[in-house]
């Protein structure tokens, strides 16, 4: 009797050892799903003043959080939840430095947006494009174990760029296996290294090997104030801006209107793609958004050939939105001024 009693404890412990690891014990997954959508009036504050107009324009985000068995059942069967490596997400990085490249990515994204809302407010400003903050070093590189996750690469071949498209146009117009002389900020002295270029990936074109976002500085008379802890990435440069921008002209241009979007922003005030559309769709729909702003990228056909089923950002975001059968409107932007005309004729 005494064995039958101990069996069935030995059961029942086995038992509930194993709920325990399928709830709480991690897996080497990650899943992304719908984050929050945040007002930016409660984050942005333009000369010491506070937007207190009706409406509001938002960010939109991805959540992320380790996996469980329990979880990562749930994530397979639910239709904006995304199961992902732990190698996906982070690309390679150790955690430390993917927090390092969001914070990067998020500073650049900042002064983009501050540099195209004082434009398009004709504000004077002094706008410094310093080099590339490098985000990874490919395995591959030739500069590889040269140049540091941290450092700012500052010319090639002795040429220095007014962004990182200039950069990126002169270093792929050149061939696979060229050499080039790359000078660089480490630790606040200057460094040369010489490497040859190797394949991207991403477009198998030439490339030095390395993930960067702009290293920019931008100064004005206008005190931009941004309070974004715990926030990373490039992806509400397009919100940000319009929010300053609001804020600079005291125009209203949301007319009580609840507007959320994503889309980063550049130098010349192009919304740039971002990944996660879906799941920020169904954020801003269940925050009760009104109208989201969706990057209008175009892919190429050289990229749909490899990518057959690739489609851009506002065919993602207007298919997620029928999908939830939502009154909330999407809107393809390609431009800045894109999302500033349709604000001025909206009822």
């Amino acid at each position: 009797m005494k064995r039958d009693s101990l069996k069935k404890t030995l059961i029942l412990l086995i038992i509930a050892l194993a709920i325990f690891a399928s709830v709480f014990l991690p897996l080497p997954y990650y899943i992304e799903k719908p984050g929050s959508t945040i007002e930016l009036k409660d984050l942005i504050t333009v000369n010491d003043k506070k937007d207190q107009e009706d409406g509001s324009f938002s960010l939109t985000s991805v959540g992320v959080q380790q996996a469980s068995v329990v979880t990562a059942i749930k994530a397979k069967i639910s239709p904006f939840e995304e199961l992902v490596s732990e190698e996906d997400l982070f690309g390679g990085a150790s955690g430390e430095e993917y927090d390092q490249m969001q914070n990067y990515y998020m500073e650049s994204s900042q002064n983009a947006a501050i540099q195209q809302a004082l434009k398009l407010a004709k504000r004077p400003y002094n706008f410094e494009y310093k080099g590339v903050y490098v985000m990874n070093v490919m395995e591959n590189s030739s500069f590889n174990g040269k140049i540091d996750v941290g450092d700012t690469v500052t010319k090639v071949d002795g040429k220095s760029f007014d962004n990182n498209q200039d950069f990126m146009d002169y270093v792929q117009q050149k061939s696979i296996g060229d050499t080039v002389k790359v000078t660089y900020e480490h630790n606040d002295k200057t460094k040369k290294a010489s490497g040859k270029l190797v394949e991207l990936p991403s477009n198998q074109k030439a490339g030095i090997g390395i993930t960067l976002v702009d290293h920019t500085d931008i100064t004005s008379k206008d005190d931009i104030d941004f309070d974004v802890e715990d926030i990373g990435g490039p992806s509400a440069g397009l919100m940000f801006t319009l929010e300053i921008y609001e804020q600079l002209t005291e125009e209203d241009l949301r007319k009580g209107k609840d507007i959320a979007g994503t889309g980063t922003i550049d130098e010349k005030g192009k919304v740039g793609r971002i990944s996660g559309i879906d799941k920020k769709v169904a954020s801003a729909d269940e925050a009760g958004a009104q109208i989201f702003f969706a990057p209008n990228d175009t892919i190429s056909k050289k990229v749909l050939k490899k990518n057959p089923g690739l489609k851009s950002n506002y065919q993602e975001a207007k298919e997620t939105a029928d999908s939830l059968d939502t009154d909330m409107k999407i809107v393809p932007v390609k431009t800045l001024q894109d999302a500033i005309d349709y604000l001025k004729q909206m009822d």
